[in-house]
């Protein structure tokens, strides 16, 4: 169980948080060159800018410089003119229940039966106010598209911001928050852009129960929908069920392909490719359809036409006790380093004696690498604990095959809570297996913390409404401050705490379950210094209970695009 780095949030009504940042546009204006009049090519300039003429007339726009005669020496580089593209709205998918398949599955698609009588599924949301006090126009809705809870209604399409109700300049913050809602499918939280901003907002979706096959804790934050997704952790193996699940909300129909990555390679699946998504509407896929006993699968979901946001419901059933249950989220894309936080390990020595039981061997906490490319990558792999740095057994440099996954144990170093850090020589993607339960006769559950990105500022992070409940934050280079401001059920925005994270060190935070006397929601995060990382790690007093949420990136300005002129 985590103890607290830092003092709980302190209870206060306060609302005087301080201002959020506003997005600054990124990169410098385009520049257009020019000559002097006098130039030899005089005349033969006049007539290519005759013919720009003639072709804008048109509807078309040539660059000037790809018409002009081009002649040893005379190029030169011209910066690309840059595009304003407007902030758009946010919108994040949630996972619906968890559901138990119904006998044995034939090809891929599910068939499922009711879940255990003591499941419950719920929806907590936040969406953050302008600083004037106004809310966008925010809604949990449906897939399909049925609201279920309207935060605030939508302005209309000939209101501007000056036309806006006038609120004082000191404004309280606000939020609209929904808490508990609970939800029997798929559900997706919306906010309309707001002057040139894309809404601060965020959900989490949190599935728990005491009983049944599916027994345990699983939550996901709520997913913005992407074309390129990477899943990492999904096991096929006996006793173990994967079923990958894809929902559009966007409203143009989707086409999915799958890549798969196992242990042994590539896995070239019939029925992997051209998957229809239809607009607000969810496909679900069996993944010992495509890939059979699989103990380290991973799978890249690409998506050409709408967008679509992905998660595996893995489960485990060792015989006939529960194994635990887990949405395994997106992990970061491939790159060069991946930081994973949220990974709290066991006592070592009683890990070893379960892990070496039949059947047993995924009980521990483990570190999976999956290789995109066509090269073998040289991983480095470093533990930071709350005190520092802690060894892996063998060194933590590992080789993990091109194209292939990769497991690395976490096993031998001190119970408690940790930051995992990956450098590799080439792009991998990767995530941890946290687990939770050291007896074999007794229901047990896993966690999959995906490796996220870099924490910024003004991060929404909902927080489900009960078990305990921590955020947890790693530095593993330099010191890094945090900055948390915890919002309430009544729409409040309290006073922000900071934290101080040590270079190399990993810290939690108890999350209280009332702040002034209202249950708290959620937290807006901001990180200032050097690279932090967090998640939020879900525990119960009681059973052995565990998940984890990445924390989602923070909402976009406006942007400015290079745009490439030519033919």
């Amino acid at each position: 169980m985590p103890r607290d780095d830092f003092p709980e949030t302190p209870a206060t009504d306060a609302t005087d948080t301080p201002a959020a940042p506003d997005a600054t546009d990124a990169g410098d204006r385009g520049r257009t060159a020019g000559g002097p009049v006098g130039h030899p090519r005089a005349r033969r300039l006049g007539g290519v800018l005759a013919a720009v003429v003639l072709v804008a007339a048109g509807g078309g726009l040539v660059s000037a410089t790809a018409l002009t005669p081009q002649g040893p020496g005379s190029s030169r580089p011209l910066a690309a003119p840059l595009a304003a593209v407007p902030a758009g709205s946010s919108v994040g998918v949630c996972p619906g229940p968890a559901r138990l398949l119904a006998g044995a599955p034939v090809g891929t698609d599910p068939q499922f039966s009711p879940e255990s009588a003591s499941a419950r599924s719920d929806v907590s949301a936040v969406v953050l106010g302008s600083g004037a006090g106004v809310l966008p126009g925010s809604r949990l809705a449906s897939l399909a598209g049925g609201t279920l809870v309207e935060l605030a209604k939508a302005a209309p399409a000939s209101e501007t911001p000056s036309a806006a109700p006038a609120r004082p300049a000191a404004a309280a913050p606000l939020a609209g928050v929904v808490a508990q809602q609970g939800v029997d499918d798929v559900s997706v939280l919306s906010a309309d852009a707001q002057t040139d901003r894309q809404p601060s907002a965020g959900a989490v979706m949190r599935y728990t129960a005491e009983d049944g096959d599916l027994r345990g804790t699983a939550a996901a934050a709520c997913q913005q929908p992407g074309n390129d997704l990477w899943l990492v952790g999904a096991n096929t193996a006996l006793g173990r069920t994967a079923v990958l699940k894809l929902s559009n909300a966007s409203g143009s129909p989707a086409t999915v392909s799958l890549e798969l990555f196992s242990a042994e390679g590539p896995i070239q699946a019939p029925g992997s490719r051209g998957l229809l998504v239809a607009p607000g509407t969810t496909r679900s896929v069996i993944l010992a359809g495509l890939a059979p006993g699989q103990e380290q699968l991973s799978v890249r979901v690409r998506s050409a036409g709408g967008p679509v946001a992905a998660h595996i419901q893995q489960s485990v059933l060792r015989g006939l006790t529960p194994g635990g249950v887990e949405f395994i989220a997106p992990a970061a894309a491939p790159a060069l380093r991946q930081v994973i936080s949220g990974v709290d390990t066991q006592d070592p020595s009683a890990l070893a004696d379960l892990t070496g039981k039949s059947g047993f061997g995924d009980a521990g906490p483990a570190l999976q690498i999956t290789v995109p490319g066509t090269a073998d990558a040289v991983v480095a792999v470093k533990l930071y604990g709350r005190d520092g740095e802690k060894a892996l057994p063998g060194g933590g440099v590992v080789t993990a095959k091109a194209g292939s996954v990769t497991e690395v144990p976490l096993a031998g170093v001190p119970a408690g809570l940790y930051t995992v850090a990956v450098s590799s020589d080439v792009s991998v993607t990767a995530a941890a297996r946290v687990t939770r339960g050291l007896k074999d006769d007794e229901a047990s559950d896993f966690a999959w913390s995906p490796a996220s990105a870099r924490l910024g500022s003004q991060h929404v992070v909902p927080v489900p409404g009960s078990g305990a409940r921590y955020l947890i934050f790693g530095a593993p280079e330099g010191r890094a401050t945090i900055s948390y401001t915890p919002v309430t059920a009544d729409g409040k925005v309290h006073a922000a705490a900071a934290a101080d994270i040590g270079g190399g060190t990993t810290a939690s935070i108890n999350v209280p379950g009332e702040v002034g006397g209202s249950p708290l929601v959620g937290y807006l995060v901001s990180a200032a210094g050097d690279p932090a990382y967090g998640a939020v790690l879900l525990q119960h007093d009681v059973r052995a209970d565990i998940s984890t949420t990445a924390i989602a990136p923070g909402a976009a300005g406006q942007e400015q695009v290079p745009v490439t002129l030519g033919y």
